[in-house]
């Protein structure tokens, strides 16, 4: 085990690595309680809805395969599962166009492109069309995004009838829900800044406990909670239901949506993916102390083939796209160095698979909390927009109101690129602009467009 995982060499213990693989499951474990959360709420263009134990099974087999196919092909210390974003892309901008299995179809082209990409010059090519201030943009206005959606789910913010978006669903806070949702929050936020060890989870359990027992001595509409009714479980531990996995469709989402449309969503899954992952690698590498003086990751090829292999197998599950959890630090910070905590994590990801029931009495007031701390916590990436020059603020800027403001990733990361390029080039600048990135501000402009060309055309 010594040789294999390079425990000398890198200055760990077994001790150290069950800790830190246990730290990292503890600070990540959350997702079991949201992705379904985020992905059982959304419905596709049919209509049809996934099925939360379902998806709970699914989330937690992707991410405990996932997560050891990391540990051992990268001897890396990282925790993989659906990525939040990522699977805000599949809910909200593929499903409504598509059926289920079509969009987790594109997830699983994902995974395959980002294989190629890693395995090829390609990655290099990208990482240096797209500008960085841009890359961390998109960061912002996924959180920002996503704190929307919690916002929007637990019931705080509603649509109103003369502003688009108000203050609950009525202009004002109203109902026992609301009320679980604003004091889990200031629990989750309490705890975080605290740096209390699995803040998230532990949030998440104590408002659901507080949820249970307000549906129980409260009079509570079960509509007002959301797609989840907060109950006592009836039992504890169930056999997994793996229903959703392999029900994949690779092609049928560019029938469905235009071939166009699809491409487009599955150039922001890719590009999300990607970024993210190299970004969370290279950081919690550096944590651990695993960067060379010339800031190489060992490994980084096989860690980033891996990434491209588990993200495919996110979207196989039809738990939506994995990826390498920035949580993964947490574990680092309790001593893990190599690809052993990795395995202890998916290790207890698998044993969560008996106890299924548990996490599928979360409602969206008990859940939502997190998605806004999580948010929050992107949000700090806008710190590396360089704000005091206009031809990077501005494209920056568009693309993280936008993502909210719109209810969509897609177009937010297209009107970043598009604008950015167009300000380059009327500054003189085209022969600066790598070609890469023309052709995608292309693709985005087609993508604006495609009502008009569609029109043209038929």
């Amino acid at each position: 085990m010594d040789r294999f995982f390079e425990l000398s060499e890198r200055g760990s213990t077994v001790g150290q690595e069950i800790r830190g693989g246990l730290t990292t499951f503890m600070a990540m474990a959350y997702i079991i309680l949201l992705n379904p959360i985020i992905l059982g709420g959304a419905t596709d263009v049919t209509g049809a809805k996934l099925s939360i134990p379902q998806l709970t099974t699914s989330t937690i087999l992707a991410a405990a395969v996932s997560t050891v196919l990391i540990g051992l092909v990268g001897n890396a210390p990282f925790g993989v599962a659906a990525g939040l974003g990522l699977n805000a892309v599949v809910a909200y901008q593929a499903a409504p166009l598509m059926t289920w299995p079509q969009a987790m179809g594109l997830v699983v082209l994902e995974g395959l492109l980002i294989i190629v990409l890693a395995a090829s010059g390609l990655r290099r090519l990208i990482m240096n069309s797209i500008p960085l201030a841009l890359k961390h943009a998109i960061s912002v206005g996924i959180g920002m995004f996503i704190t929307l959606i919690g916002l929007v789910d637990a019931g705080f913010v509603g649509r109103g009838t003369v502003a688009p978006v108000q203050l609950g669903r009525t202009g004002h806070l109203t109902g026992w829900p609301v009320a679980v949702f604003c004091i889990g929050l200031l629990l989750i936020i309490v705890l975080f800044v605290r740096r209390v060890r699995g803040a998230i989870l532990i949030g998440i359990v104590v408002t659901t406990v507080l949820a249970i027992v307000v549906n129980s001595v409260a009079t509570v509409l079960p509509e007002s909670w959301g797609i989840v009714v907060p109950r006592v479980p009836e039992g504890v531990i169930a056999v997994p239901d793996f229903g959703l996995v392999g029900q994949v469709d690779l092609f049928g989402g560019f029938a469905r949506a235009g071939v166009l449309t699809a491409g487009i969503i599955l150039f922001t899954l890719v590009l999300s993916g990607f970024f993210d992952a190299m970004g969370t690698i290279i950081g919690v590498s550096d944590e651990a102390s695993l960067v060379d003086s010339q800031g190489r990751v060992p490994r980084l090829g096989a860690i980033l083939t891996a990434d491209g292999v588990a993200v495919a197998i996110g979207g196989f599950a039809s738990a939506s796209a994995n990826t390498v959890f920035v949580e993964s630090a947490a574990g680092v910070g309790e001593g893990a160095r190599t690809g052993l905590a990795a395995l202890v994590t998916g290790g207890l990801f698998t044993v969560t698979l008996f106890f299924t029931p548990l996490a599928t009495v979360v409602p969206s007031a008990a859940a939502s909390p997190a998605l806004v701390l999580v948010g929050a916590l992107m949000m700090t990436q806008a710190r590396n927009v360089p704000w005091e020059d206009l031809t990077l603020a501005i494209p920056a800027f568009l693309m993280i109101v936008l993502m909210p403001f719109t209810y969509s990733i897609t177009n937010g990361v297209g009107a970043g690129v598009i604008s950015y390029t167009v300000i380059q080039a009327t500054l003189g600048r085209i022969r600066e602009i790598p070609w890469l990135l023309w052709v995608i501000a292309l693709i985005f402009a087609a993508y604006f467009a495609i009502d008009g060309i569609e029109e043209l055309m038929f």
